[in-house]
C-alpha cells in the first residue's frame, strides 16, 4: 500500500492494482467489488433468444451443478431478480400448499423466510436462536420429533446479519435421519464454503450471482433435485416465480421464460471462469479466510469486539459492536471510512448497535489491512477513545 497523491491511495493486491478514491471497495456481502474483466463482459449487447446467449446460460447451469457435485441427480434453474426473489421462488415451489416448514432462524434472513411463508400461506414452526448462536442439531432433532407434520427444514447457511456460519452438515444429518427435506439458503456462502450433495443431500439450494462467485446483481439460481423439480409443478403462487415452469422451459428451449438480465448473466460466466482459475471453492475460501483473519486481528488490536466467538465466525462477513463512546456516530464513521476508499455495512441486529465488514469480493489481505487502518484513522478523527461494546450486550 503506497501513497499515490493526496486524494487517492494505491493498493497492490494479488488481483491487481486499485486506486482508492476513484471507486471505493465494497466491504459488503453483495453487491461487491468485481474484477475488471467481469465488468468488461457487460460491454456487449446480447439477444436473449440467440444461440450464443443460450450457450452462455447452458454453461452457467452446468458449471454450478458441477460445483456441488450434482451432475447425476440435480439441475440448476437461474431466476431473474435479487436473491430474495429466488428464495421466495424456492419456498413457494418446493413446499407444497399442504406442506409445513421448520425454519431455523438466527437473524434477519431466517426471519425473511418466515415472512415469505406468511405471504404465500404455507404453515411453519420456528426455532429462533436470536443474534448470537446457531441452531444446534439436538434442537432440530427434538423439534422434528415433536412436529411430525413438518415436511421441510429451511436453514440459512451463512446468516450475514451477524456473520454466523451455521452447522449445516450436522443439521443436514439430522434432517435426513428424520426423512425430511432440506432447503438451504446459501446466498452468501455458495462458491466459497464447500457444499457437496454427497455430504449434504439438500432438496434445493438457493444462491445469487453477486455473492461469493463475484458476479453482479441481476439474478439468483436454484440447484435442486430433478425429482423435486418435477414434483414442484403447480405449487407456486406466482407465474414469474414458478421454478418448475422456468426449469421446464429452459430445458425445452434453452431460453429464459421472460427477459433475462443478459449483461449480468454474461458477466457471471466470466466470474465463474475467474473462480475456476483461483482454485474453485477451495481457492476462494482460502482468500476469504485470510481476509477475515487480518480484519478481525486488526480490529481487535484497536479495541473493537466481535459479536461472535471465534468458533462461529464465518469468512464471509464479520459483525463488530459499535463503540460505547459518546463521540461515536455511525453516519460520520461510515462517511469517514468511505472517504478513505471503503464502503461498509450497517448492523442488522435486534439487540445491540453494530456494523458489519464483508470479506468477500475482489479483496485480499492487503486491502483488509487498509480497512483496519481506515477504521483507526476515522475513530481518531472522531475522538473515539472507548472501543468496547455497549454495556450489557454480551
Amino acid at each position: 500500500m503506497t501513497s499515490h497523491d493526496t486524494s487517492m491511495t494505491k493498493y497492490t493486491t494479488s488481483q491487481g492494482e486499485f486506486f482508492a478514491g476513484a471507486e471505493p471497495y465494497l466491504l459488503t456481502p453483495g453487491p461487491l467489488t468485481t474484477a475488471l474483466s467481469t465488468k468488461a463482459a457487460m460491454l456487449r449487447d446480447w439477444g436473449s433468444w440467440d444461440d450464443d446467449f443460450k450457450a452462455v446460460t447452458a454453461e452457467i447451469r452446468a458449471r454450478l451443478i458441477a460445483m456441488c457435485g450434482g451432475e447425476a441427480d440435480y439441475d440448476c434453474v437461474p431466476m431473474q431478480g435479487s436473491g430474495t426473489f429466488s428464495v421466495e421462488a424456492a419456498l413457494a415451489s418446493f413446499i407444497p400448499k399442504d406442506g409445513k416448514a421448520l425454519i431455523l432462524m438466527n437473524g434477519a434472513y431466517g426471519q425473511r423466510s418466515a415472512k415469505i411463508l406468511d405471504y404465500i400461506g404455507r404453515d411453519y414452526v420456528i426455532l429462533d436462536k436470536g443474534d448470537y448462536l446457531p441452531p444446534m442439531p439436538e434442537e432440530v432433532d427434538a423439534l422434528l420429533n415433536e412436529h411430525k407434520d413438518v415436511t421441510h427444514v429451511v436453514i440459512v447457511h451463512c446468516e450475514t446479519s451477524s456473520g454466523i456460519l451455521n452447522p449445516l452438515k450436522q443439521i443436514s444429518d439430522v434432517v435426513m435421519q428424520h426423512g425430511r427435506k432440506l432447503i438451504v439458503d446459501s446466498m452468501s456462502a455458495f462458491g466459497a464454503i464447500p457444499l457437496q450433495v454427497s455430504d449434504i443431500p439438500f432438496e434445493a439450494m438457493v444462491s445469487s450471482a453477486n455473492k461469493c462467485i463475484e458476479g453482479v446483481p441481476g439474478f439468483g439460481f436454484i440447484i435442486a433435485k430433478k425429482e423435486a423439480l418435477e414434483a414442484a409443478k403447480g405449487n407456486s403462487h406466482s407465474l414469474s416465480l414458478d421454478v418448475h415452469d422456468q426449469w421446464a422451459s429452459m430445458n425445452k428451449t434453452g431460453q429464459w421464460r421472460f427477459t433475462p438480465p443478459t449483461h449480468a448473466v454474461v458477466a457471471f460466466l466470466e466470474a465463474l471462469r475467474l473462480h475456476e482459475i483461483e482454485g474453485g471453492v477451495a481457492g476462494r475460501l482460502a482468500r476469504y479466510t485470510k481476509n477475515r483473519d487480518v480484519l478481525v486481528d486488526g480490529m481487535r488490536a484497536i479495541g473493537f469486539e466481535t459479536l461472535l466467538e471465534n468458533e462461529w465466525l464465518s469468512p464471509i462477513i464479520t459483525t463488530f459492536f459499535s463503540p460505547n463512546d459518546p463521540k461515536f456516530d455511525f453516519s460520520r464513521f461510515y462517511n469517514e471510512i468511505k472517504s478513505r476508499g471503503f464502503v461498509i455495512y450497517p448492523g442488522k441486529l435486534t439487540e445491540a448497535d453494530s456494523f458489519r465488514v464483508g470479506c468477500i469480493g475482489l479483496l485480499d489481505h492487503t486491502v483488509m489491512a487498509g480497512v483496519v487502518k481506515a477504521v483507526k484513522e476515522s475513530c481518531e478523527v472522531m475522538g473515539v477513545k472507548n472501543y468496547g461494546p455497549p454495556d450489557g450486550v454480551k
